[in-house]
Protein backbone atom coordinates (compact mmCIF):
# COMPACT_ATOMS: atom_id res chain seq x y z
CA UNK A 1 0.00 0.00 0.00
CA UNK A 2 1.16 3.58 -0.83
CA UNK A 3 0.28 6.80 1.14
CA UNK A 4 2.93 9.42 0.36
CA UNK A 5 3.78 10.98 -3.25
CA UNK A 6 5.80 13.78 -3.30
CA UNK A 7 8.04 15.66 -0.79
CA UNK A 8 4.83 18.45 -0.58
CA UNK A 9 2.31 16.18 0.87
CA UNK A 10 0.59 16.19 4.05
CA UNK A 11 0.17 14.40 6.90
CA UNK A 12 -1.19 11.24 6.18
CA UNK A 13 -4.52 10.50 6.95
CA UNK A 14 -5.62 6.80 6.06
CA UNK A 15 -7.76 6.48 9.37
CA UNK A 16 -10.66 8.98 7.85
CA UNK A 17 -12.95 6.44 8.22
CA UNK A 18 -12.45 5.73 12.18
CA UNK A 19 -14.66 7.63 14.08
CA UNK A 20 -13.35 9.85 16.10
CA UNK A 21 -14.44 9.46 19.98
CA UNK A 22 -14.23 12.21 22.95
CA UNK A 23 -12.67 11.99 25.76
CA UNK A 24 -12.47 15.16 28.10
CA UNK A 25 -12.19 12.85 31.36
CA UNK A 26 -9.87 10.16 32.28
CA UNK A 27 -8.78 7.27 29.52
CA UNK A 28 -10.96 3.49 29.66
CA UNK A 29 -8.27 1.42 28.99
CA UNK A 30 -10.18 -2.07 28.75
CA UNK A 31 -10.09 -2.33 25.10
CA UNK A 32 -6.52 -0.53 24.76
CA UNK A 33 -5.01 -4.16 23.35
CA UNK A 34 -7.85 -4.62 21.42
CA UNK A 35 -7.35 -1.17 19.82
CA UNK A 36 -3.59 -1.48 19.27
CA UNK A 37 -4.19 -4.87 17.41
CA UNK A 38 -6.42 -3.28 15.10
CA UNK A 39 -4.34 -0.19 14.43
CA UNK A 40 -1.15 -2.99 14.28
CA UNK A 41 -3.06 -4.98 11.57
CA UNK A 42 -4.40 -2.30 9.81
CA UNK A 43 -0.97 -0.73 8.99
CA UNK A 44 1.63 -3.24 9.02
CA UNK A 45 1.59 -4.08 5.39
CA UNK A 46 2.19 -0.01 4.67
CA UNK A 47 5.37 0.17 2.53
CA UNK A 48 5.55 3.21 1.20
CA UNK A 49 8.64 5.52 2.65
CA UNK A 50 12.10 5.86 2.55
CA UNK A 51 14.93 4.69 5.41
CA UNK A 52 17.34 7.77 7.06
CA UNK A 53 19.96 6.83 4.48
CA UNK A 54 22.09 9.88 5.25
CA UNK A 55 22.95 8.81 8.55
CA UNK A 56 24.71 5.70 7.17
CA UNK A 57 23.57 3.53 10.11
CA UNK A 58 20.07 3.91 10.26
CA UNK A 59 19.83 2.88 6.47
CA UNK A 60 20.81 -0.35 7.73
CA UNK A 61 17.59 -0.66 9.47
CA UNK A 62 14.93 -3.75 8.91
CA UNK A 63 11.85 -1.95 6.98
CA UNK A 64 9.64 -4.58 8.23
CA UNK A 65 9.67 -3.64 12.00
CA UNK A 66 6.87 -2.12 13.69
CA UNK A 67 5.65 -1.69 16.84
CA UNK A 68 3.00 0.06 18.61
CA UNK A 69 3.05 0.69 22.82
CA UNK A 70 0.85 2.74 25.48
CA UNK A 71 1.42 3.67 29.13
CA UNK A 72 -1.76 4.68 30.81
CA UNK A 73 -0.84 7.28 33.56
CA UNK A 74 -1.92 4.37 36.19
CA UNK A 75 0.70 2.54 35.06
CA UNK A 76 -0.49 0.19 33.04
CA UNK A 77 1.54 -0.52 29.85
CA UNK A 78 0.51 -2.46 26.76
CA UNK A 79 2.07 -3.46 23.57
CA UNK A 80 2.15 -4.93 19.79
CA UNK A 81 4.42 -5.71 17.50
CA UNK A 82 8.13 -5.57 17.88
CA UNK A 83 7.91 -3.62 21.63
CA UNK A 84 10.80 -4.76 22.47
CA UNK A 85 13.21 -3.74 19.77
CA UNK A 86 15.85 -0.93 20.07
CA UNK A 87 16.48 1.93 18.11
CA UNK A 88 18.18 5.32 18.75
CA UNK A 89 15.98 7.86 20.13
CA UNK A 90 17.05 10.54 17.70
CA UNK A 91 15.36 13.72 17.81
CA UNK A 92 12.80 12.81 20.27
CA UNK A 93 15.29 13.19 22.50
CA UNK A 94 14.97 17.11 22.09
CA UNK A 95 11.92 17.17 23.80
CA UNK A 96 12.37 15.47 26.97
CA UNK A 97 16.44 17.39 27.32
CA UNK A 98 14.39 20.39 26.98
CA UNK A 99 12.01 19.48 30.02
CA UNK A 100 15.43 18.76 31.98
CA UNK A 101 16.28 22.44 30.96
CA UNK A 102 13.03 24.17 32.09
CA UNK A 103 13.35 22.41 35.18
CA UNK A 104 16.83 23.69 35.51
CA UNK A 105 16.32 26.91 34.22
CA UNK A 106 12.55 27.67 34.55
CA UNK A 107 10.18 28.70 31.83
CA UNK A 108 11.00 32.20 31.11
CA UNK A 109 14.57 32.20 30.67
CA UNK A 110 14.54 29.20 28.49
CA UNK A 111 11.42 30.71 26.35
CA UNK A 112 14.06 33.89 25.65
CA UNK A 113 17.15 32.08 25.05
CA UNK A 114 15.68 29.00 23.03
CA UNK A 115 11.75 30.55 21.46
CA UNK A 116 8.82 28.01 20.70
CA UNK A 117 7.65 29.51 17.60
CA UNK A 118 8.05 27.22 14.16
CA UNK A 119 10.06 27.90 11.35
CA UNK A 120 7.99 26.32 8.31
CA UNK A 121 11.50 25.02 7.47
CA UNK A 122 13.33 21.17 7.53
CA UNK A 123 14.60 20.58 11.22
CA UNK A 124 18.15 21.01 9.88
CA UNK A 125 17.74 24.19 8.23
CA UNK A 126 20.38 27.12 8.37
CA UNK A 127 18.52 29.29 6.54
CA UNK A 128 15.96 29.22 9.37
CA UNK A 129 18.89 30.90 12.05
CA UNK A 130 19.89 32.90 9.72
CA UNK A 131 16.28 34.76 8.91
CA UNK A 132 15.50 35.19 12.71
CA UNK A 133 19.49 36.77 13.30
CA UNK A 134 21.12 33.51 14.91
CA UNK A 135 17.84 32.65 17.35
CA UNK A 136 17.17 29.11 17.11
CA UNK A 137 13.51 29.60 17.28
CA UNK A 138 12.10 26.46 19.17
CA UNK A 139 13.97 23.44 20.69
CA UNK A 140 12.36 20.70 18.45
CA UNK A 141 14.63 21.82 15.40
CA UNK A 142 18.67 20.91 15.32
CA UNK A 143 19.92 24.35 15.95
CA UNK A 144 17.28 24.75 19.09
CA UNK A 145 18.08 21.55 20.39
CA UNK A 146 21.56 22.44 20.57
CA UNK A 147 21.41 25.77 21.99
CA UNK A 148 19.05 23.23 24.62
CA UNK A 149 21.51 20.81 25.38
CA UNK A 150 24.20 23.39 26.36
CA UNK A 151 22.05 24.75 28.54
CA UNK A 152 22.02 21.35 30.89
CA UNK A 153 23.98 21.64 33.89
CA UNK A 154 27.70 20.62 34.11
CA UNK A 155 30.95 21.99 34.45
CA UNK A 156 32.67 19.75 31.64
CA UNK A 157 30.86 18.18 28.14
CA UNK A 158 31.16 14.90 29.77
CA UNK A 159 29.34 15.94 32.99
CA UNK A 160 26.60 17.46 30.45
CA UNK A 161 26.25 14.06 29.25
CA UNK A 162 25.81 11.94 31.91
CA UNK A 163 23.36 14.46 33.54
CA UNK A 164 21.54 14.32 29.94
CA UNK A 165 21.66 10.59 29.75
CA UNK A 166 20.42 10.24 33.76
CA UNK A 167 17.53 12.66 32.92
CA UNK A 168 16.30 10.42 29.85
CA UNK A 169 16.88 7.65 31.75
CA UNK A 170 14.93 8.66 34.51
CA UNK A 171 11.84 9.75 31.92
CA UNK A 172 12.15 5.92 30.89
CA UNK A 173 12.17 4.44 34.09
CA UNK A 174 15.50 2.25 33.08
CA UNK A 175 19.17 3.43 32.38
CA UNK A 176 19.12 3.76 28.78
CA UNK A 177 22.76 2.70 27.10
CA UNK A 178 24.21 4.88 24.74
CA UNK A 179 24.82 3.13 21.32
CA UNK A 180 28.14 3.83 20.59
CA UNK A 181 27.72 2.15 16.42
CA UNK A 182 25.33 4.84 15.80
CA UNK A 183 27.54 7.32 17.83
CA UNK A 184 29.94 6.73 15.52
CA UNK A 185 27.80 7.13 12.45
CA UNK A 186 26.42 10.05 13.18
CA UNK A 187 29.26 11.89 14.11
CA UNK A 188 30.93 11.11 10.92
CA UNK A 189 27.92 12.77 9.52
CA UNK A 190 27.09 15.73 11.03
CA UNK A 191 28.80 18.22 9.69
CA UNK A 192 25.80 20.37 9.25
CA UNK A 193 25.54 20.38 12.85
CA UNK A 194 28.45 21.73 13.55
CA UNK A 195 27.96 24.39 11.02
CA UNK A 196 24.86 24.85 13.18
CA UNK A 197 27.01 25.20 16.54
CA UNK A 198 29.23 27.77 14.92
CA UNK A 199 26.64 29.92 13.28
CA UNK A 200 24.70 29.78 16.85
CA UNK A 201 28.46 30.43 18.38
CA UNK A 202 28.92 33.56 16.30
CA UNK A 203 25.70 35.10 17.15
CA UNK A 204 26.37 34.94 20.86
CA UNK A 205 23.97 32.26 21.29
CA UNK A 206 26.21 29.98 22.84
CA UNK A 207 28.20 30.29 25.63
CA UNK A 208 30.76 27.27 25.20
CA UNK A 209 32.40 25.43 22.69
CA UNK A 210 29.81 24.88 19.99
CA UNK A 211 31.57 21.48 18.90
CA UNK A 212 31.48 20.50 22.50
CA UNK A 213 27.56 20.90 22.30
CA UNK A 214 27.12 19.28 18.87
CA UNK A 215 28.86 16.12 20.57
CA UNK A 216 26.69 16.14 23.73
CA UNK A 217 23.81 16.29 21.17
CA UNK A 218 24.65 13.75 19.43
CA UNK A 219 24.79 11.81 21.88
CA UNK A 220 21.96 12.10 23.14
CA UNK A 221 20.42 11.21 19.84
CA UNK A 222 22.12 7.66 19.80
CA UNK A 223 20.38 6.61 23.00
CA UNK A 224 19.11 3.18 22.54
CA UNK A 225 15.03 3.15 23.85
CA UNK A 226 12.26 0.75 22.36
CA UNK A 227 8.40 1.87 21.96
CA UNK A 228 8.00 0.57 25.51
CA UNK A 229 10.14 3.22 26.75
CA UNK A 230 8.72 5.75 24.26
CA UNK A 231 5.42 5.26 26.10
CA UNK A 232 6.55 5.45 29.58
CA UNK A 233 8.66 8.62 28.76
CA UNK A 234 5.74 10.21 27.35
CA UNK A 235 3.32 8.90 29.86
CA UNK A 236 5.53 11.02 32.83
CA UNK A 237 4.40 13.75 31.02
CA UNK A 238 1.33 13.22 30.88
CA UNK A 239 1.26 12.76 34.30
CA UNK A 240 2.45 15.64 35.57
CA UNK A 241 6.14 14.38 35.62
CA UNK A 242 5.53 11.62 37.48
CA UNK A 243 6.88 8.57 36.39
CA UNK A 244 4.04 6.06 35.75
CA UNK A 245 6.18 2.86 36.27
CA UNK A 246 8.53 3.95 39.30
CA UNK A 247 6.77 6.34 40.66
CA UNK A 248 9.86 8.61 40.76
CA UNK A 249 8.90 12.93 40.05
CA UNK A 250 11.28 13.86 37.12
CA UNK A 251 9.86 17.26 36.25
CA UNK A 252 7.31 19.31 37.67
CA UNK A 253 3.80 20.04 36.36
CA UNK A 254 4.46 23.05 35.06
CA UNK A 255 7.24 22.19 33.11
CA UNK A 256 5.49 18.95 31.30
CA UNK A 257 2.67 21.56 30.26
CA UNK A 258 5.71 23.84 28.97
CA UNK A 259 7.14 21.01 27.20
CA UNK A 260 3.77 19.71 25.40
CA UNK A 261 2.63 22.83 24.22
CA UNK A 262 6.55 23.69 22.26
CA UNK A 263 5.64 19.83 21.14
CA UNK A 264 2.33 20.18 20.00
CA UNK A 265 3.26 23.09 17.85
CA UNK A 266 6.98 22.05 16.45
CA UNK A 267 6.95 18.56 16.95
CA UNK A 268 6.41 17.04 13.97
CA UNK A 269 8.73 19.91 12.24
CA UNK A 270 7.28 21.70 8.70
CA UNK A 271 4.31 19.17 9.50
CA UNK A 272 3.89 20.01 13.12
CA UNK A 273 0.40 22.27 11.81
CA UNK A 274 -1.06 19.37 9.72
CA UNK A 275 -0.40 16.93 12.78
CA UNK A 276 -1.77 18.96 15.00
CA UNK A 277 -5.29 19.63 12.83
CA UNK A 278 -5.89 15.75 12.03
CA UNK A 279 -4.54 13.94 14.91
CA UNK A 280 -4.41 16.48 17.52
CA UNK A 281 -2.25 15.19 20.73
CA UNK A 282 1.05 16.55 21.05
CA UNK A 283 4.08 14.27 19.52
CA UNK A 284 7.82 13.92 18.69
CA UNK A 285 9.27 11.94 15.81
CA UNK A 286 12.87 11.03 15.52
CA UNK A 287 14.62 9.76 11.82
CA UNK A 288 14.81 5.95 13.11
CA UNK A 289 11.43 5.93 12.88
CA UNK A 290 10.35 6.39 16.23
CA UNK A 291 7.00 8.74 17.14
CA UNK A 292 5.98 9.37 21.14
CA UNK A 293 2.33 11.39 21.25
CA UNK A 294 0.97 12.08 24.58
CA UNK A 295 -2.52 12.79 25.93
CA UNK A 296 -2.01 14.65 29.22
CA UNK A 297 -3.72 13.24 31.85
CA UNK A 298 -4.32 10.19 30.32
CA UNK A 299 -1.35 8.60 28.89
CA UNK A 300 1.27 7.98 26.07
CA UNK A 301 1.67 6.01 22.88
CA UNK A 302 5.24 5.06 21.33
CA UNK A 303 5.28 3.75 18.09
CA UNK A 304 8.08 2.74 15.71
CA UNK A 305 8.49 1.92 11.98
CA UNK A 306 11.85 3.13 10.15
CA UNK A 307 10.27 4.02 6.88
CA UNK A 308 10.00 7.66 6.79
CA UNK A 309 8.36 10.56 4.73
CA UNK A 310 10.12 13.79 3.23
CA UNK A 311 10.39 15.45 6.40
CA UNK A 312 11.34 12.52 8.20
CA UNK A 313 8.65 11.20 10.09
CA UNK A 314 7.83 7.60 9.94
CA UNK A 315 4.91 6.46 7.71
CA UNK A 316 3.27 3.81 9.32
CA UNK A 317 3.97 5.64 13.00
CA UNK A 318 1.88 8.72 12.22
CA UNK A 319 -1.26 6.26 10.70
CA UNK A 320 -1.48 3.89 13.70
CA UNK A 321 -1.60 7.61 16.01
CA UNK A 322 -3.50 9.03 14.07
CA UNK A 323 -5.99 5.90 14.54
CA UNK A 324 -5.96 5.92 18.24
CA UNK A 325 -5.98 9.39 18.72
CA UNK A 326 -9.34 9.13 17.21
CA UNK A 327 -10.72 5.29 18.55
CA UNK A 328 -9.78 6.75 22.00
CA UNK A 329 -10.56 9.66 22.13
CA UNK A 330 -6.96 11.49 22.54
CA UNK A 331 -7.71 14.71 19.88
CA UNK A 332 -7.19 17.65 22.50
CA UNK A 333 -10.09 19.78 20.63
CA UNK A 334 -12.27 16.79 19.81
CA UNK A 335 -15.83 17.41 22.05
CA UNK A 336 -19.15 16.58 21.58
CA UNK A 337 -22.89 18.31 22.41
CA UNK A 338 -23.75 18.45 25.96
CA UNK A 339 -26.50 15.79 26.35
CA UNK A 340 -29.75 17.40 27.78
CA UNK A 341 -33.49 16.75 28.93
Amino acid sequence: MSYTSDGNENIPTDFDDVVQQVSTGTLEHNRIDELLLEAHDRYSEVDDGLLAHYIPVLGQANPETFAIAMSHVGGSLHGVGDCKHQFSIQSISKMFVYALVLQEHGHEAVHERIGVNNTGMPFNSVMAVELNNGHPMNPMVNAGAIATTEMIPGKSSAKKWENVREGLSAFAGRPLILDDEVYESESEANERNKALGRLLKSYGRLEGDPLNAVDVYTKQCSLNITANDLAVMGATLADGGINPVTGQRVVSADVCRDTLATVATNGLYERSGDWLFEIGIPAKSGVSGGIVAVAPGKGAIGAFSPLLDMAGNSVRAQLAIGHLSRAMGLNLFASAPERRG
